[in-house]
């Protein structure tokens, strides 16, 4: 499966002053990792965003968000934004921030 590379590009330059961020090919899309945690994707021309159990359902009641359901079941951490939903920068740059807020409350991988 192919992924936006213009959303990517996009988010690579808001993740770019992120420390331990690296890129990772994934879910036949791509994934920005934070010391090791999945932080946000892109799969299809989606954001993929981890925001956790505890702020999943306020992230779900965001316009365009959605559950993640790649598997064909619901994942309770992630959800996907579509592209309507990170037009702007602004909007883009506070989905992200949903993802690596979340993953920083995570223990480091590696």
């Amino acid at each position: 499966m192919a992924f936006d590379e213009g959303l990517a590009e996009r988010v690579r330059e808001i993740m770019a002053a992120e420390a331990g961020m690296y890129e990772r090919k994934m879910f036949g899309g791509i994934g920005w990792m934070v010391h090791g945690n999945l932080a946000v994707g892109i799969i299809g021309e989606d954001l993929m965003v981890r925001v956790g159990p505890d702020a999943y359902e306020a992230a779900l009641a965001k316009p365009h968000a959605r559950v993640m359901d790649f598997t064909g079941k619901g994942l309770k951490n992630l959800v996907y934004v579509a592209p309507e939903g990170v037009k702007t920068k602004r909007a883009l740059v506070a989905w992200i921030k949903r993802g690596t807020d979340f993953v920083h409350t995570l223990p480091r991988k590696g």
